[in-house]
């Protein structure tokens, strides 16, 4: 396990925060991913972010799991209004209405570019030819909040049918998912990520 305090240099934004977040940055922030059930999870958790701290969020994550049928987008597209009522009176989530359908409609939307797509994870990695944008900053003030290809990701997915899923929060998502690498240049975790 690693330690906050150990010798390691890391992204900024990860310095003086819980252990909890120091093992997101360290194991799987900017990791690759290509399991369908983990693209779900964290489009889930980037949208219930929204105007929220990641942090939040991360300590939610359990309760998110728990409570969206441990991400399976097939169970989720299934929820109803009594899943909302009892989503609404959960309080290990962010109870806010219109994130919490538009978990339902994303789950929706995700089983159809599955079916069109054979896989979630096919349609996403076409944006950026199948391999991840390392993109090198120097410091946090470097890495944007958006960018033009998270615009083309966001207006794509909402002619789709995804909501809650702006530029940013896709920007936000690409990251997490490993498809941009915004990991600083004195990170390990850069070097690590693209040898």
């Amino acid at each position: 396990m690693s330690s906050s305090l150990d010798r390691k240099k890391r992204c900024s934004w990860v310095e003086n925060t819980f252990q909890q977040y120091v093992d997101y940055h360290d194991r799987e922030w900017g990791v690759p991913v290509h399991d369908d059930r983990i693209h779900f999870e964290f489009l889930i958790l980037e949208s219930a972010q929204a105007g929220l701290s990641w942090s939040t969020i991360l300590k939610k994550r359990e309760a998110y799991r728990e409570a969206f049928a441990d991400f399976d987008p097939e169970a989720v597209a299934q929820f109803g209004e009594e899943d909302v009522i009892r989503l609404m009176n959960n309080e290990g989530i962010v109870r806010y209405d219109k994130k919490i359908r538009s978990a339902i409609w994303n789950a929706q939307a995700f089983l159809k570019i599955q079916q069109q797509f054979g896989s979630y994870d096919s349609y996403i990695w076409a944006f950026v030819d199948h391999r991840p944008i390392v993109n090198a900053p120097e410091s946090i003030r470097d890495v944007p909040a958006k960018t033009e290809l998270s615009d083309k990701i966001a207006r794509e997915m909402k002619k789709r049918g995804f909501s809650f899923l702006g530029s940013t929060t896709i920007y936000a998502y690409l990251q997490a998912c490993g498809l941009v690498n915004d990991h600083t240049k004195g990170c390990f975790r850069y070097g690590e990520l693209t040898s």
